[in-house]
């Protein structure tokens, strides 16, 4: 009797179960493609020279930042907001970068809720980006980069 008990509750949750595990998998998908997306919006712009793709990728208050040595071999952290990572996109800067160097290569490293962690390889730097869900879409918030050791400048 115990056993016919415990298939019975068995078999009401299992069909749940996969219903539920189906409707996150969907949901991981859409989420990973929206946080792709926005990191294709950031490096492709920049490439492009597309101010608003890149205005669309950022949150407005997002810091970039970078360590840098000085001249008596100290370090510093170098830092740009939202509206100069805009402001070089449309002046074109990236553009600058030959095509035959530019890479795009987007890893999703976490994604907790709200938030998510990506990696960018863009050839002759690193760009390591923190998202999040703000309103429905996933922007860029924070980003730490470095230069690849004989990368372009």
């Amino acid at each position: 009797m115990q056993r016919i008990a415990i298939a019975v509750v068995l078999g009401l949750l299992v069909p749940g179960a996969g219903a539920a595990r189906a409707q996150t998998a969907v949901d991981s998908a859409s989420t990973s493609a929206a946080i792709r997306q926005a990191a294709l919006d950031y490096i492709e712009g920049w490439y492009g020279g597309d101010a608003a793709r890149m205005e669309r990728a950022l949150h407005p208050e997002l810091a970039k930042r970078i360590v840098r040595a000085d001249s008596t071999g100290g370090d510093w952290i170098s830092s740009m907001g939202a509206s100069q990572l805009i402001a070089g996109s449309r002046a074109g800067f990236g553009q600058e970068v030959p095509a035959a160097e530019r890479k795009t290569l987007v890893t999703i490293l976490d994604v907790f809720g709200n938030t998510a962690s990506a990696k960018i390889d863009a050839g002759a730097w690193i760009d390591y980006l923190h998202l999040a869900r703000v309103n429905g879409r996933w922007v860029i918030v924070n980003v730490l980069w470095e230069m690849v050791p004989g990368g372009a400048p």
